[in-house]
C-alpha cells in the first residue's frame, strides 16, 4: 500500500507559526522549535508555504528566486537543520512550488523588461495599447488580468496580482527551469511537493475575449496540462514511492482529477479541489454572503469521494488552509460549541478516503479573526476587494461584515501557543494582529486538557495508521435524505466503518438501514454516545465513528 494513504499532512504558514528572533514574523527557527509538538500530534509531512526570496506582495506566493531563502525567514543552514531534524523524528518536508507565475522582481522578468527576447518568451507579452488589453479576462484578485509594460510596449498576463506574471509553459526552456528547481530541492532531502494552482499553467493557443465569464474556461485544466504534468513528474522522479505530490486545482472537474491522480498516468499522488468550500458563495461570488448550503456540501463530498474511488483517483481531504476562513467559524458554532464543532468537522474529513491535511491551529480549534478595521488586514486580495466594493457603493459596515467572513487573513493570524503576551508567538510586534481569543484558545491549554481538540485529532491520525478500512476502503454515502446529517460507510475486506455527523445545533436521532448492534465506537465527540438496536442519538454538532469486523 502507498504510504501516503496512511499519512497525515500538517500545513505550516511560516510567517504566522512561530517567531524565533522577536522581529514579529514567524520563521524557520520557529518551526524548528516546535518539531516536538508536531511529532506529538502524529503528522507525517510538514507542508511549508513559500519562504523563498520574495517582495511579499502576496505573502510569498510572488517568488523572486526559487532556490534562495528569504532572510525574513532564516538561512539555508537553518533549513538544512530543519530537514534533518524533522527526518530524525519521522516527518518529511513538503515544499510549496509556485510555477504558474513568478514575481515581477524575478531575474527572468527583469531581463524581459530590459529587452531580452529569450526571457520575454518566458512570459506572455501580447500586443495592445494602454487601456485596450489583449482580452477581457479578469484577475482572480480583481481587475484586468493584463498589465501594460511601458518598457516592452506590450501587456503581460497575470491571473493573480500584477506583480505575479504568468509563466509560459509552452516554452520548453521554462519547463526545464522548473525541473532544475525540483531537482535542487530533492537533493536537499525534500520528500513532498505541493504545486500551487498547477491546473492553470496550460494556456490556450488562441487569445480571445470571454463573453460568458472571466476567462477561466480558456485556461483551467488547459489543453496540454496532463502532458506537462507527466513530463515534469517523470523527468524529475516525482513518481517514486517515497515522494508525495499534491496539486492545487482551481475550478477543476472530477474527470481531470481522476487523470491527475490515477497511478497509471504518472502525474500526481493527489489533488486539492475547492468545490465544497464555495457552498456559501452567493451566485458563485466569494464576496457575496449567504448561509452555507449543507445539502450542496453533502452532495459535493459524496460525489467526489465515490467517483474518485471508483476510478482509482485520490483526494487530498481538508477544511482549512491559508486561503480559507476557519472551518469552525464557517460551518458550525465557534462560541458555545466550538470544541464540539471542531471535533465533528475533524471526524468527517479524517474518516474519508484520501490523505487528510491539517492547517496550523485547526488542531486546537482556532477561529476567524473578526477584525474590525481595514488597518488590521494584510492580505492583498482583501485590500483589493475593500476598494472594489467601496467603489461599487457598498457601505463600509457591510464590507467589514464580508471581510470578517471571507478574508484570507482569518487563517493567517499568529498561531496561539499560550495565554501570555502575543499568544507566545513573538516577543516583538506581530506582523498581523493576534486573535483576541488567544487566552482561551491556545496550545498550552489544549495539552493540559485530555478532552481537547488536539487530542481528538491525535486519535484520528492514529486510527488512519491502524485501520486499513480508513486508509484503503471504498466509499458509500448513507442517510443522504436526512437533513443536517452527514454520513458515509467505508468497506475493506471484512472491515466496515460508519461515520455519522450532526451539522446542526440540536440533537438528532440517527436511524440506520441496518442494525448497529455489534459495532464498536472507535471515536466520538459526544459525552455518552449510545447505540440502541438501529438507533443512535447525536448531540448538537455531534459525531461518531463506528467500526465492525466480520468474524472469520
Amino acid at each position: 500500500m502507498e504510504s501516503f494513504k496512511k499519512s497525515c499532512v500538517y500545513q505550516i504558514y511560516p510567517k504566522s507559526f512561530m517567531d524565533s528572533n522577536g522581529d514579529g514574523t514567524g520563521d524557520l527557527g520557529g518551526v524548528l522549535e516546535k518539531l516536538d509538538y508536531l511529532k506529538m500530534l502524529g503528522v507525517d509531512y510538514l507542508w511549508l508555504t513559500p519562504f523563498f526570496l520574495s517582495p511579499q506582495n502576496d505573502n510569498g506566493y510572488d517568488i523572486q528566486d526559487y532556490c534562495r531563502i528569504d532572510p525574513l525567514f532564516g538561512t539555508m543552514e537553518e533549513l538544512e537543520e530543519l530537514i534533518a531534524k524533522a527526518g530524525e523524528l519521522g516527518m518529511g518536508l513538503m515544499f510549496d512550488m509556485v510555477f504558474n507565475h513568478t514575481s515581477t522582481s524575478h531575474e527572468w522578468f527583469q531581463k524581459a523588461l530590459q529587452g531580452d527576447k529569450r526571457f520575454q518568451d518566458y512570459y506572455f507579452f501580447k500586443e495592445g495599447t494602454p487601456g485596450n488589453p489583449p482580452t477581457n479576462w479578469q484577475s482572480k484578485f480583481g481587475g484586468s488580468a493584463w498589465e501594460y509594460s511601458e518598457e516592452v510596449g506590450k501587456y503581460y498576463l497575470h491571473l493573480y496580482d500584477k506583480t505575479q506574471a504568468d509563466l509560459n509553459w509552452e516554452n520548453p526552456m521554462v519547463r526545464e527551469e522548473i525541473k532544475k528547481v525540483i531537482r535542487f530541492w530533492k537533493e536537499k532531502g525534500i520528500r513532498g511537493f505541493r504545486f500551487d494552482v498547477i491546473n492553470l499553467v496550460s494556456k490556450p493557443s488562441a487569445w480571445e475575449d470571454d463573453e460568458e465569464g472571466d476567462g477561466r474556461r480558456f485556461y483551467t485544466d488547459g489543453p496540454r496540462i496532463h502532458e506537462y504534468l507527466k513530463e515534469i513528474v517523470v523527468d524529475t522522479g516525482l513518481d517514486a514511492d517515497d515522494i508525495i505530490t499534491v496539486g492545487e486545482m482551481s475550478s477543476t472537474t472530477i474527470d481531470h482529477c481522476i487523470r491527475y491522480t490515477n497511478p497509471e498516468e504518472k502525474q500526481l499522488k493527489m489533488c486539492f479541489n475547492f468545490h465544497h468550500l464555495k457552498v456559501d458563495y452567493q451566485g458563485g461570488d466569494k464576496w457575496s454572503l449567504m448561509p452555507y448550503d449543507f445539502e450542496k456540501l453533502k452532495k459535493i463530498f459524496h460525489t467526489w469521494q465515490a467517483s474518485m474511488a471508483e476510478e482509482n483517483g485520490w483526494n487530498a481531504v481538508f477544511w482549512c488552509n491559508h486561503d480559507q476562513p476557519r472551518a469552525v467559524s464557517r460551518f458550525g458554532d465557534d462560541k458555545e460549541k466550538r470544541k464540539q464543532t471542531a471535533k465533528m468537522l475533524a471526524t468527517v474529513v479524517h474518516g474519508m478516503r484520501g490523505t487528510p491535511y491539517i492547517y496550523q491551529g485547526e488542531e486546537i480549534g482556532m477561529t476567524n479573526a473578526y477584525f474590525t478595521h481595514i488597518s488590521q488586514y494584510r492580505d492583498v486580495e482583501s485590500l483589493h476587494y475593500f476598494d472594489i466594493l467601496k467603489e461599487q457603493g457598498m457601505e463600509e459596515k457591510d464590507i467589514y461584515r464580508i471581510l470578517r467572513e471571507r478574508s484570507r487573513d482569518n487563517a493567517r493570524t499568529p498561531m496561539q501557543w499560550e495565554s501570555g503576551k502575543q499568544a507566545g508567538f513573538t516577543t516583538g510586534i506581530p506582523w498581523i494582529d493576534v486573535n483576541k481569543n488567544y487566552e482561551e484558545i491556545n496550545v498550552r491549554e489544549s495539552l493540559a486538557d485530555p478532552d481537547s481538540v488536539f487530542f481528538y485529532y491525535q486519535k484520528l491520525i492514529g486510527l488512519r495508521k491502524r485501520c486499513r478500512v480508513i486508509s484503503e476502503g471504498n466509499y458509500e454515502p448513507v442517510l443522504v435524505k436526512q437533513k443536517g446529517v452527514f454520513a458515509y460507510k467505508r468497506s475493506w475486506q471484512k472491515e466496515r466503518l460508519l461515520v455519522f455527523a450532526n451539522f446542526t445545533g440540536k440533537s438528532q436521532e440517527i436511524e440506520g438501514n441496518e442494525t448497529l448492534e455489534g459495532w464498536e465506537i472507535l471515536l466520538s465527540n459526544c459525552a455518552s454516545p449510545e447505540i440502541k438496536e438501529k438507533k443512535l442519538v447525536l448531540e448538537p454538532f455531534g459525531a461518531v465513528m463506528l467500526h465492525f469486523c466480520e468474524k472469520a
